[in-house]
């Protein structure tokens, strides 16, 4: 009986070496293609976890900075009036005298709470004479006289020219309830005498403040805002609030030196990518902390992955068992054909003619899948291609803001000053490169075109900084009619505007533009202080910092110009750019002749 069990098995040799080497196969095949899954799948959502998130820091930094220009408005009109600084400054007056003062400063704060109107903020005045005027005196519990020496009071004295954001904390003794408090403070002082007559103080309640940025925020998706000192000023998880962490601190500032957003690092007792924005108007950073473990754990249940690859690796066992002694000839053959598909690419499709029906319907199978992958890849690149495409073209449509608000008050100023003419020149420039700018972006213009663009561009700045940098064109005639992207040269005077001369106060810009070799060679020279340029400065495109507070156009970068270029005409086209401190720097850009 055992003897013919035996012979049986030993007739049977090598359907069980296929069985075992299938069963070790499927099961080894499965766990790891389980944990390559697994690990794949929370790196690509990671990933994509991240651009989304880097998206949202820009947006909550945009609202943050909304507040703060109103903030500063807020200050600017308190410490213009003249009825406030008499109420705060005056002394001991008769009662009369003191009645229409009190009158005409509560009008003049009435009207800076206008302006404010937008956000549930209360608003304090306290004068080195004592007086002090509230505007929502239930708003917040602070009292002048407590203020007088608090260190909010002391830092904004210390630093009279800024306007310092600091968490006010205190906590009820009865119901022991925390009023938690961001103040915007401004120390009021006399230009003429240097002398502080006042301090106003713009409180929000945290609770308001988080609006800022709550939206952006779910579990295991916080924000908080750092001061220098590494207090935690702000935060969607109010626990946060107040707490000193000076390990997540130093992994910010490290960010921000390094440039390398969304490193994965361990704050907090857990392990979390970690996106930063330094906020100047607030002087602290903007933290995005993402919880790897509670992120990743709401994409993927590995148990019932492991539950589900577990019961396709049985049935699969149980359908090889069935019919692999069948299969055993076709299928060797099949396996040797689909060894050469590495090589072979996606085109090496799989000969099934003479096989069986079975084997001819996987190898049918397993040929349309290659066609379909192929396609698959094909479209992707296509998809990738067009992503690149709307992002650059996202970057050239963007304008930013304070740019559009300083030209319109200079247009403001100079209708003011009675210069009618100069106002209209500059909005028609201004409407010009709007026009520009707005348009279909994926168009190419005539060299006239960005040549007139350019020179209201210039004409603006000019209006707003003076023409201590001068700006002169040299471009050949008949180069004017060829065709070039938009917005290709604009960059260029940006940055050699603010950027070229922080050490020297005055300069030359020259733009010229020439046919060379079949090329349309566009050259941006300057005289300004230069630099030492790092072999990979387009890589990373470190700009000298501005000491010029002059704000941006568009802030296109050069290395977002090069990539467009390069994408659209190939690599043979492009920037060079040569410089040497303090002599100055040239850009060339290189272009093919292209006719509208």
């Amino acid at each position: 009986m055992i003897g013919t069990i035996i012979n049986k098995i030993r007739k049977q040799g090598l359907f069980l070496k296929l069985f075992l080497v299938t069963l070790i196969s499927i099961v080894a095949v499965s766990l790891l293609t389980l944990s390559i899954t697994i690990r794949m799948s929370e790196n690509l959502f990671l990933k994509t976890f991240s651009i989304t998130n880097g998206k949202l820091l820009n947006q909550m930094k945009t609202n943050l900075e909304s507040y703060n220009n109103v903030v500063a408005t807020g200050a600017t009109m308190t410490a213009q009036k003249g009825a406030i600084r008499s109420y705060l400054s005056g002394g001991e007056t008769d009662s009369l005298t003191l009645a229409i003062k009190t009158y005409q400063m509560t009008e003049s704060m009435r009207a800076v709470r206008s302006n404010l109107s937008a956000f549930d903020v209360g608003i304090m005045i306290v004068g080195a004479n004592g007086r002090s005027y509230s505007t929502d005196p239930w708003y917040w519990s602070a009292t002048a006289e407590e203020l007088k020496n608090h260190p909010i009071t002391k830092a904004t004295v210390a630093h009279p020219q800024q306007i310092l954001y600091q968490l006010y904390q205190k906590e009820d003794g009865q119901t022991h309830k925390k009023e938690i408090m961001l103040v915007a403070s401004k120390a009021l002082f006399d230009h003429s005498t240097g002398s502080i007559y006042g301090t106003m103080y713009i409180a929000i309640r945290d609770s308001n403040f988080k609006a800022f940025y709550a939206n952006f925020t779910s579990e295991g998706n916080d924000v908080v805002l750092l001061n220098a000192k590494g207090q935690i000023v702000s935060s969607n998880r109010t626990e946060l609030i107040g707490l000193n962490d000076q390990q997540l601190l130093q992994e910010v500032v490290d960010e921000q030196s390094t440039g390398d957003n969304g490193e994965s690092v361990y704050v907090m007792g857990n392990e979390r990518v970690v996106f930063s924005e330094y906020l100047p108007e607030f002087d602290v950073y903007l933290v995005n902390l993402i919880d790897k473990k509670a992120v990743t754990g709401q994409m993927v249940n590995a148990k019932a992955v492991s539950l589900t690859i577990m019961a396709i690796v049985a049935i699969s066992l149980i359908i090889v068992f069935l019919i692999t002694r069948k299969m055993t000839k076709s299928l060797r053959v099949l396996v040797e054909q689909m060894s050469s598909i590495p090589k072979g690419g996606f085109d090496n499709h799989v000969d099934v003619a003479t096989s069986s029906y079975e084997v001819k319907e996987l190898g049918n199978a397993f040929n349309f899948m290659l066609d379909s992958l192929h396609d698959y890849v094909d479209r992707l690149m296509e998809t990738q291609k067009q992503q690149r495409n709307a992002e650059l073209a996202a970057l050239q449509m963007q304008i930013n803001p304070h740019f559009l608000y300083n030209t319109l008050a200079s247009i403001k100023f100079l209708v003011q000053q009675g210069n009618k003419e100069k106002a209209a020149g500059t909005i028609n420039s201004l409407i010009s490169l709007l026009q520009n700018t707005v348009s279909d972006v994926q168009s190419t213009i005539p060299v006239s075109q960005e040549l007139e663009s350019l020179k209201h561009y210039v004409y603006i700045n000019h209006v707003r900084y003076g023409e201590k940098i001068r700006v002169n064109y040299f471009v050949e005639p008949e180069s004017l009619d060829y065709h070039m992207p938009k917005l290709i040269l604009q960059p260029f005077i940006e940055n050699a505007f603010f950027h070229a001369f922080n050490l020297k106060d005055e300069g030359r810009i020259l733009i010229m533009i020439a046919v060379q070799e079949d090329q349309l060679v566009c050259e941006v020279v300057d005289n300004g202080d230069g630099m030492d340029l790092d072999p990979n400065f387009l890589k990373e495109e470190q700009l000298p910092a501005s000491k010029h507070k002059r704000q941006l156009f568009s802030g296109i970068g050069i290395r977002n110009v090069d990539d467009r270029i390069k994408l659209l005409y190939g690599e043979s086209y492009g920037i060079n750019i040569t410089s040497k401190r303090n002599e100055g720097t040239k850009i060339i850009i290189t272009l093919p002749l292209l006719k509208g």
